[in-house]
């Protein structure tokens, strides 16, 4: 086990009718808060007049910035960062998915800084300080109300890139099940992938001795496992709502990732595949995932049977690990489908013309590999991508 500081200094108030105390605790931190969410969906809900209200009686003044977009766009970034100066905001509150969160970190992050907010996103500048940020989340999936990283897309180029520093990792989180009640079928499912999908990368690793580290990831994912199909089957069960959206805070919230090294490879591919063609973070995960363990299975056949056989049931057979490995693969695979998820490639509608390009991107790194489980060159990525057609 590897030394590691854990800290997650993100305050949750999770539970029924929460949303209805943000007033009090934006009112800790400033007077003016920008309201920053996507499009018309918590009106529709009643959620936006709630959280108005609640700002309202608080005497908290607001601005606001809707429009935010899957796979959130630098543009709106930068209009963000100029409404805060011209307004004079304090605080920035999301409210929303992981979308709506990351483009709130990223425009904290930029009202201090007097440069273009992308150097932070091309590694040209660190973050020093930051605008606090609160999050009320109404679509459990990406764990960025907790998390220490921030993912956004620049429309010239369409690179996807990120950060990572503790200094984005909201104040507050108020996190009601219920709020996740009237979410379609197919953005749950994603939510449920980019969930597991946060789980996996942490669970593969070369760190020996991180059994606890182990049997929290494996919980993580039979908890996502048992829940999924009754949420899809019953929108409005409670108790399987809130299991999910926990355990998908704690997916990233760094306490699975405790003591060990993650790998990282297959969310680094599949932002070359959403950056470009716009597709859902979750439904592309589900497509590189299974491509990329059929492609590194062998590198610890020890940890793909094991992860077989606690996750997936699949009968423990020392004789031939190889067999357990790649059934464990095929269950996963097919719990996706269960849910409504593609596989392949050729299910989103993505053709293997740019693949050159995804992967030319994607190793664009000092060591011009990507991954830690298994550290990936330009072929390997290629070969990857090839194998999720």
């Amino acid at each position: 086990m590897k030394n590691f500081v854990f800290e997650s200094p993100t305050k949750i108030i999770f539970g029924k009718g929460t949303e209805s105390v943000i007033g009090e605790e934006v009112k800790k931190y400033g007077k003016k808060v920008l309201l920053h969410y996507g499009g018309g969906s918590i009106k529709k809900s009643g959620l936006y007049d709630r959280v108005i209200d609640s700002l309202k009686a608080a005497e908290i003044e607001y601005v606001e910035l809707s429009g935010v977009q899957p796979n959130p766009r630098l543009s709106l970034v930068e209009k963000g960062i100029e409404l805060c100066r011209k307004e004079n905001v304090g605080y920035i509150l999301a409210v929303g998915g992981g979308s709506v969160i990351d483009s709130a970190k990223a425009i904290a992050v930029g009202v201090p800084y007097s440069q273009s907010v992308w150097d932070f996103f091309e590694g040209k500048a660190t973050p020093q300080e930051i605008l606090p940020l609160g999050v009320i989340l109404t679509i459990p999936a990406t764990g960025s109300e907790a998390s220490n990283s921030c993912v956004i897309t620049n429309e010239e180029g369409w690179y996807k890139r990120g950060i990572r520093t503790d200094l984005v990792r909201p104040k507050l989180a108020i996190m009601n099940p219920e709020l996740t009640f009237t979410l379609p079928p197919f953005q749950t499912a994603c939510g449920i992938v980019d969930i597991m999908s946060h789980v996996m990368e942490r669970y593969f690793t070369n760190e020996k001795n991180v059994d606890l580290t182990d049997g929290l990831c494996e919980a993580a994912l039979k908890t996502v496992i048992k829940n999924a199909p009754i949420v899809l089957k019953d929108p409005e069960d409670y108790a399987a709502r809130a299991e999910i959206m926990w355990t998908g805070t704690i997916a990233h919230n760094e306490l699975l990732g405790t003591g060990r090294v993650g790998d990282w490879a297959s969310h680094k591919i599949e932002h070359e595949v959403s950056g470009i063609y716009d597709v859902a973070h979750g439904a592309g995960l589900a497509v590189i995932l299974p491509a990329w363990m059929k492609y590194v299975y062998k590198h610890d056949i020890n940890q793909f049977a094991q992860f077989a056989v606690r996750v997936w049931g699949v009968a423990e057979d020392e004789e031939n690990l190889e067999k357990a490995a790649l059934e464990g693969i095929k269950k996963m695979e097919e719990f996706f489908q269960s849910i409504g998820m593609p596989i392949t490639l050729q299910e989103l509608n993505i053709p293997n013309d740019r693949f050159e390009e995804m992967a030319e991107k994607c190793v664009q790194t000092p060591t011009k590999t990507v991954g830690n489980f298994v550290e990936l060159g330009k072929t390997d990525v290629l070969n990857i991508l090839h194998l999720a057609v």
